[in-house]
């Protein structure tokens, strides 16, 4: 068994760990490592379905926000392979998401601290130092950061039901072509929902007879991402987030849904105009219910079927609709990975289950405070809906270094936003002193 001592130990190769990484390779005073039980790098490939778009800029990548002049940037890697022109020329209203996923590929094929093979069976501390327990090594790190993602969610009705006819959306590529999707329901209004029903319907290859499409939201609609809405994805509204108490940022969260998890206004204009050419032009017997507002209260499976019973909240009515397969469009849910089992009550949680994270993205534990744990994309509830978005990972990844480093790096300084979040001090110490003279 060999012990490596180290500055940061990195679990988990997902972009905002790469992004991490990436940032980390410029400095070499500092000495980190990466570890992933995957055989190499992957970003969602089980939902990498045809024509997928990116619902953010791509300049908005690992590291063009904080270090534009970093050689894993998106351009740097199109200008590598010989394509920056036919990219810009291609003029792509969004980009497409397989390319984004070769980009981060690449990043990860050149940077050398990426280990892969390597499960983190066990993170314990010592005395000065977290041991990182791997299948056949043991590493003995200062920090730790852990970007391991979140775990597909799957409704309390459906998770007995999880098989053969019934799956994530996150195993798409790979499990559409195995089962029937001759009658289908998709669950979830998101833009994950809105891809797998784009896919059946432009895909002939499918052979859905019969498609519907179910949400709780009481429309189908689209991504904000129009520029005011979009200042909440900035450093900015970040640190003014942070400051608020629970409640309100909870509250917060729930009014700015379809800033981060709507569908993206060119995939529902897709999806529109399929159904108008199968429905005018193909005369196509392709059955589709679109039925939002629905809140799906129980399934039954019946033979080759399932039963499915929803609440209409449009009207308060009960529905029943049978199909032979279900894909979950769900989304994803935070967890507490099993490997900090050793850690798990050093560490504080919110009401919620949350970690509390810190102003460098450190949880808060009740260890030596030479000894962080950063947490990437586990912060929602601190730091606002950009959190699990690619939008600021660069920045919070400046952020981290700099809190490493214990010295500010990367120069995180921006000017004044043209948006005034929180009460201004000043001008609320101004009007009390205006209010008491009047009064006066």
């Amino acid at each position: 068994m060999t012990e490596h001592n180290l500055d940061l130990a990195g679990i988990g190769i997902g972009p905002f760990n790469l992004s991490l990484a990436a940032h980390l390779d410029a400095i070499p005073a500092l000495k980190a490592r990466f570890f992933d039980q995957r055989e190499r790098f992957a970003w969602h490939p089980g939902f990498m379905l045809p024509d997928v778009e990116l619902q953010t800029s791509f300049l908005k990548d690992l590291v063009t926000a904080t270090n534009p002049t970093s050689r894993w940037s998106f351009l740097s890697y199109l200008v590598a392979h010989k394509r920056f022109y036919q990219f810009l020329n291609a003029e792509f209203e969004a980009t497409p998401r397989k390319e984004f996923a070769k980009y981060l590929a690449w990043t990860a094929d050149g940077l050398s601290q990426l280990q892969f093979n390597a499960r983190v069976k066990e993170v314990s501390f010592g005395r000065t130092a977290f041991n990182v327990r791997l299948d056949d090594e043991e590493v003995s790190t200062q920090h730790l950061a852990l970007g391991i993602g979140h775990a597909p969610y799957a409704p309390a009705w459906a998770s007995p039901l999880i098989g053969a006819n019934c799956f994530h959306s996150s195993q798409a590529v790979d499990r559409l072509a195995d089962v029937s999707l001759d009658q289908v329901a998709v669950i979830g209004g998101g833009q994950s929902g809105a891809e797998v029903v784009l896919h059946l319907l432009s895909d002939a290859r499918c052979g859905t007879k019969e498609i519907k499409w179910i949400s709780r939201r009481q429309n189908f609609e689209p991504l904000d991402a129009t520029p005011f809405t979009n200042e909440l994805f900035t450093p900015d509204y970040v640190e003014c987030f942070r400051g608020l108490g629970e409640e309100r940022r909870q509250a917060l969260l729930a009014h700015h849904k379809l800033a981060s998890d709507g569908a993206s206004a060119s995939t529902l204009r897709a999806i529109y105009r399929r159904l108008y050419t199968l429905h005018h032009l193909e005369a196509s017997e392709t059955d589709v219910a679109f039925m939002p507002h629905r809140d799906v209260i129980h399934v039954d499976r019946q033979k080759d079927a399932f039963k499915l019973i929803m609440r209409n909240g449009f009207d308060g009515g009960i529905e029943i609709v049978f199909v032979k397969t279900i894909i979950l469009a769900t989304g994803y849910a935070f967890r507490i990975p099993d490997f900090l089992a050793p850690l798990k009550d050093r560490i504080a949680l919110d009401r919620s289950g949350n970690f509390i994270l810190g102003d460098d993205f450190s949880l808060k534990w009740d260890g030596p405070r030479r000894n962080q744990i950063f947490a990437l994309n586990a912060g929602r509830n601190s730091y606002g809906i950009a959190e699990p978005q690619l939008s600021l990972m660069a920045w919070r990844s400046a952020v981290i270094v700099n809190a490493l480093l214990q010295q500010p790096h990367f120069d995180l300084d921006l000017p004044p936003s043209i948006m005034r979040w929180a009460t201004s001090e000043d001008r609320y110490t101004e009007a009390l002193g205006a209010s008491v003279s009047i009064a006066g």
